[in-house]
């Protein structure tokens, strides 16, 4: 066999199977599933590798970097098979740089953070947006209003909490404390003490359906089977607040919901109560811009927030969410379509979607 048939055989070899699809795409999803090494440059590569792509005749398919460096193979200096996948190396860096910004006071900066990670700032405040979601100077807003929560938790004085979750002065937390707890220091710290809320309890075709509404807006859309379980549910989010019965003017709000509820194409339009961590209203708001009779995956919205690799995160905030319908995350699926869990059930989840494509 002549040397131009043996290459051809080869390469056609190499084009049948599946994983060359995935070298072609640079597949980071692939990276550690296999490697492949490159005849003609003796070296090894993740499929992601940047490098320019080999002819096929060239390439053979590894199970292990440990099984291309047996077969003479050494690793490729661009893609660096023979350490952690980019996405973990990554992801253990921006660990480490949390744990600078939850424990050091006042938090470092990001010129600070970019010389211990020895990157650009530039690089820095992309890859941690990209791991977390969050810039640097959000993610430490958000811990330390964590921490807030949980001082306040504690019990002692609004001032104790206030220098203990690392605010250097009351001025600057107080200036903040509507965008953090959703109300004063002093309400969250009583459970909602004085805070009024009003609800009510109907029925539509998922069921019993339950709108609250606090001073800001709506902040609660709950849909179940047992309509004192529901109720259950918002005395627990606020034990102290004043739960009051909804009068005629409410009624009309909370048939606008079970209307929209009916009949998505109907829009709502009601001020939203929206309150959640940074990286959770910017998932919400996310999934307020998915028009209805569409859907999209968890990495879709991972990627529309800027955060690739938040899929995980973006899930719990779907799960975190306390506004069914207004806030949609019945339009989230997995990437193959298929319908994951839904904090009101799948099978509500399916009814909405089947509306939604109706309209």
């Amino acid at each position: 066999m002549n040397m131009s048939a043996k290459a051809e055989i080869l390469a056609m070899t190499t084009a049948g199977d599946p994983r060359w699809a995935a070298v072609l795409a640079r597949d980071p999803g692939s990276d550690g599933a296999f490697f492949y090494s490159v005849r003609s440059t003796g070296v090894y590569c993740r499929p992601s590798c940047p490098s320019r792509t080999p002819r096929p005749e060239n390439v053979a398919f590894h199970a292990t970097a440990d099984d291309a460096r047996r077969a003479g193979f050494r690793a490729c200096l661009r893609c660096k098979p023979d350490l952690p996948a980019l996405a973990l190396r990554q992801a253990a860096l921006v660990a480490r740089l949390c744990r600078e910004l939850e424990t050091k006071e006042p938090p470092p900066s990001l010129d600070e953070l970019a010389r211990l990670a020895q990157l650009s700032t530039y690089h820095l405040h992309r890859v941690f947006k990209g791991v977390t979601g969050l810039t640097p100077k959000a993610y430490a807003m958000a811990h330390r209003s964590k921490r807030m929560r949980e001082e306040l938790g504690r019990g002692g004085t609004v001032t104790d909490a206030i220098y203990n979750a690392g605010y250097n002065s009351g001025g600057r937390f107080y200036a903040q404390a509507d965008k953090v707890l959703g109300m004063t220091a002093t309400h969250y710290r009583a459970g909602g003490l004085d805070t009024r809320i009003r609800f009510a309890i109907g029925q539509c075709s998922l069921g019993a359906i339950l709108v609250a509404h606090s001073d800001r807006g709506v902040c609660a859309i709950l849909l179940g089977d047992d309509a004192q379980a529901l109720a259950r549910e918002l005395q627990d989010r606020f034990p102290k607040a004043n739960l009051e019965g909804a009068d005629a003017e409410f009624e009309q709000w909370v048939a606008q919901v079970v209307g929209f509820v009916e009949a998505p194409a109907l829009g709502l339009n009601l001020p939203l109560d929206v309150r959640g961590t940074a990286f959770q209203q910017r998932v919400w708001q996310a999934l307020q811009a998915i028009p209805a009779g569409q859907t999209a995956s968890y990495a879709q919205v991972a990627a529309r927030i800027g955060a690739p690799n938040a899929t995980r995160a973006v899930a719990q905030a779907c799960a975190a969410n306390r506004l069914a319908v207004a806030i949609p995350c019945h339009r989230v699926v997995r990437s193959d379509g298929s319908l994951s869990g839904y904090r009101w059930g799948v099978e509500r989840k399916r009814a909405l979607l089947d509306r939604e494509a109706q309209d």
